[in-house]
């Protein structure tokens, strides 16, 4: 019986770091394709680097003070933290799932929604509002893609774990 426990709890183990894994990712194409593409540009000319609409800030954060940002200069690290930021998240969805209504896309809502509220709304108000003084229809924009990189990690991660139960 010990030795069931065991591998059952292994299993799960690798369920949940594929999971995140996984929902890494997924989120790092979500950012890829929402600000890298839409957001930024592939050339630095994206609605959020619009000189007429973005404060100058911001704009001189991300293309002219060194260091630049990890993420402009260097990404790999910025891109294998995120996968272990779907990791950790993937444990937490472990963790809280069981008190949800059963069902992938019930879980992976709910999720996303949680990651939304509790991280990306926050980063939003504390960071390039309150920091950097971006415009609130910016915001809005940036709203809209960190809800598409939320809804991407918490489907993922719902698929994962959820695959094989039954609903």
């Amino acid at each position: 019986m010990v030795k069931t426990m065991v591998k059952t709890n292994e299993q799960s183990h690798a369920t949940t770091i594929l999971a995140g894994t996984a929902a890494g990712l997924a989120m790092n194409l979500a950012m890829l394709l929402t600000f890298r593409l839409i957001g930024f540009g592939i050339n630095a000319d994206g609605i959020l680097l619009d000189p007429d609409l973005q404060s100058e800030k911001l704009i001189a954060v991300w293309t002219e003070i060194d260091p630049l940002p990890l993420v402009v200069d260097r990404p790999l690290p910025i891109i294998l933290g995120i996968v272990l930021f779907g990791v950790v998240h993937a444990y937490l969805y472990r963790w809280i799932s069981p008190a949800w209504p059963t069902g992938v896309a019930r879980r992976g809502l709910s999720f996303a929604l949680i990651i939304f509220l509790m991280t990306f709304l926050f980063w939003e108000f504390f960071t390039p509002f309150n920091i950097f003084g971006e415009p609130l229809g910016l915001i809005a924009i940036e709203l809209s893609f960190w809800a598409v990189i939320a809804l991407a990690d918490g489907l993922v991660i719902s698929a994962v774990m959820e695959r094989g139960a039954s609903e």
